[in-house]
């Protein structure tokens, strides 16, 4: 899961960006609201963690402008503000759950997981094609039925192809989803992957389209 983390405090920050790392996101972080504005315009982003006192431009001002501009990137805003009108006007300006600060590590983490679960109308999401069922919340992966145990990065590139719904998705669509900010990402990281993955599920379950990149078959192992 990619997250965009806007906060301007630097030791919240980092510590976020560290703990989230740890429990298995992709963190990237930026500090003024300009540059989130700009990130979730353009970025592939799961969720995004939206400080409402941000420099350059207010989080609510960020929210406003995403929403009217139809960025449906679901949004949890943290913030120190709690009074109950503020709550409702990011509410209303389209925040899809609110965590006030300071913050417990592990409930934002079970927040973004739940509220991006909500983002695709399960309570409980399982992504299946063919004989590969893979859920987010759990970080399971079941081939016929069988639990498959991958590393971080191959269930990171399998979720990603699965969300994409069956689009071809490329290597460098790939890369963006699987790596935040300040990664190496050597030429043949996502074909290693890939490769990995068909050994441990099926040689075919994973298609290459030729000069455009990688798709979940659906009828592998059906």
């Amino acid at each position: 899961m990619r997250v965009l983390l806007a906060e301007d405090d630097a030791m919240l920050g980092d510590g976020l960006r560290a703990g989230l790392r740890q429990l298995g996101f992709l963190v990237d972080w930026v500090r003024d609201g300009l540059a989130a504005e700009r990130e979730l315009a353009g970025g592939d982003y799961t969720a995004a963690v939206l400080d409402l006192g941000l420099p350059g431009k207010d989080g609510l001002d960020v929210l406003q402008a995403l929403r009217s501009a139809g960025v449906a990137t679901p949004v949890l805003v943290l913030t120190a503000r709690d009074a109950v009108p503020d709550r409702i006007r990011g509410l209303d300006l389209g925040a899809d759950d609110y965590v006030l600060k300071p913050v417990d590590l592990h409930e934002l983490a079970a927040r973004l997981r739940s509220l991006v679960r909500r983002s695709h109308g399960a309570a409980h999401e399982v992504l299946q094609a063919g004989a590969v069922a893979l859920e987010p919340a759990t970080r399971r992966v079941l081939w016929q039925g069988a639990e498959v145990t991958l590393s971080t990065r191959e269930f990171d590139l399998l979720h990603a192809l699965l969300r994409s719904g069956g689009r071809v998705l490329s290597r460098e669509q790939l890369e963006q989803q699987m790596y935040s900010w300040g990664h190496e990402v050597e030429s043949n990281t996502i074909e290693v992957h890939i490769h990995h993955l068909r050994r441990k599920l099926a040689a075919d379950a994973i298609q290459t389209v030729r000069g455009v990149g990688y798709r979940v078959n659906p009828q592998a192992g059906a």
